[in-house]
């Protein structure tokens, strides 16, 4: 399958997108899955180079580039992907540490992952916001990235709040951050497909 989706991206694409597709497949299968996935709490983190790719894959395969647009969009996905996959881990924290997997709830606690989940989401919806001073989006992006962002910080502080008081279980909630961690990104991607259509 990765021979065959690499040479389809090769000859019916364009080789740009290829190679970027078989690194971001060599990245997850090697880097993530047999050597950093059971050995450090950092995981996801490393682990998400691989999903942010299809970002520069999809952008190389229309334009056969790559531009400060889709490294940014490279970005938000990288700083997004930790305080999206943190909160599914703190409720799954005791599945794995029965397979030994190191997430960082299973190393860390519910207080360290919240802390770095805020740290993170600060820099996510920053980053957010370069699209438009860089030129490549208007002001429809622009409120729904900011108001986005907005509602994201307060469920993540939110979250710290309620793991910084020790409330564990079903109280803690971290799942609301989890579930409109895609709601988000979504209508992220979608302001950027209708902005276009809406510059002054």
């Amino acid at each position: 399958m990765a021979v065959g989706s690499t040479a389809w991206f090769w000859f019916l694409v364009n080789p740009l997108s290829a190679m970027l597709s078989l690194g971001a497949l060599l990245f997850y299968v090697v880097v993530y899955t047999m050597i950093l996935k059971r050995r450090t709490a950092q995981n996801i983190v490393w682990g998400g180079i691989a999903g942010c790719m299809p970002v520069f894959i999809g952008w190389s395969a229309v334009t056969n580039t790559v531009s400060w647009a889709s490294a940014v969009l490279f970005l938000v996905i990288f700083f997004w992907t930790p305080p999206h996959y943190w909160p599914l881990s703190m409720k799954a924290k005791d599945d794995y540490e029965r397979v030994g997997v190191p997430m960082l709830p299973v190393i860390a606690g519910n207080k360290a992952v919240a802390r770095q989940i805020v740290a993170y989401s600060w820099v996510m919806v920053l980053v957010s916001l370069l699209l438009q001073p860089l030129g490549y989006t208007g002001w429809f992006y622009t409120v729904v990235a900011v108001l986005c962002g907005a509602f994201w910080l307060k469920e993540a502080h939110a979250l710290q709040a309620r793991a910084k008081a020790g409330i564990t279980g079903p109280k803690l909630k971290e799942m609301r951050l989890f579930h409109w961690s895609i709601t988000y990104v979504s209508l992220l991607f979608v302001a950027i497909a209708v902005d276009p259509f809406l510059r002054w």
